[in-house]
């Protein structure tokens, strides 16, 4: 099942109701995760009824389900980065991995949300593959240029794709969700993500040219 866009409220006092809830679950996820959060913490933390949530969501899942078109379609836009012309390798890799990192950040509930979904939800499974579609794409596209100009020679582009985004998803996870998620340093961390993007993918085995 395909992630589709949400309709557009149509007064400025129901956009901003909606806001605050979002803001609220947002708030709330990112503290308990998904399926510890209940629809009643989230009216609580908004400081509205219970009744106020489900003017504008049936569910749970309906909201997270909005959430995951903003966080696919933010990722889209960050990815495209790392795609400009004219990049060093350096900068390249440094863009891919500050584009995920970044991603993160700013929309790191509706990350949890989904993923922790997809664990229980066929329908989150697809979510969460398309959302890891898009990164997976780029980086297959980076690994097979980089072959053209003679690295990574032998390596499976589209499981190298893969392999980089999984560990850039646990990685980011984990930094900014974990114990440590107070004090992650930005910087240092997209530093490091973007060293072992470059080591990847813009290798020679030796003896190469």
């Amino acid at each position: 099942m395909a992630v589709t866009a949400r309709v557009e409220l149509p007064t400025a006092r129901g956009r901003q109701t909606q806001a605050a809830i979002d803001a609220a679950a947002r708030t709330v996820v990112a503290r308990k995760g998904i399926l510890a959060t209940t629809i009643a913490d989230i009216a609580a933390e908004a400081g509205r009824s219970t009744a106020s949530y489900y003017n504008y969501y049936d569910s749970k899942e309906a909201m997270v389900r909005d959430w995951a078109v903003r966080f696919r379609d933010e990722a889209r836009d960050r990815v495209l980065a790392a795609t400009e012309p004219d990049l060093t390798n350096a900068e390249r890799a440094h863009a891919a991995a500050a584009a995920h990192w970044n991603t993160y950040r700013h929309r790191l509930a509706e990350i949890i949300a989904v993923s922790q979904l997809a664990m229980v939800s066929d329908d989150f499974a697809q979510y969460w593959s398309e959302i890891c579609a898009l990164p997976i794409a780029m980086i297959t596209k980076m690994v097979q240029q980089a072959q053209l100009d003679g690295y990574c020679a032998g390596d499976d582009a589209h499981l190298v794709a893969v392999a980089l985004v999984s560990m850039l998803n646990q990685f980011c996870y984990a930094q900014l969700a974990g114990t440590g998620a107070q004090t992650a340093d930005d910087d240092a961390c997209v530093a490091t993500l973007a060293a072992i993007f470059y080591r990847t993918i813009y290798h020679k085995e030796t003896g190469q040219p």
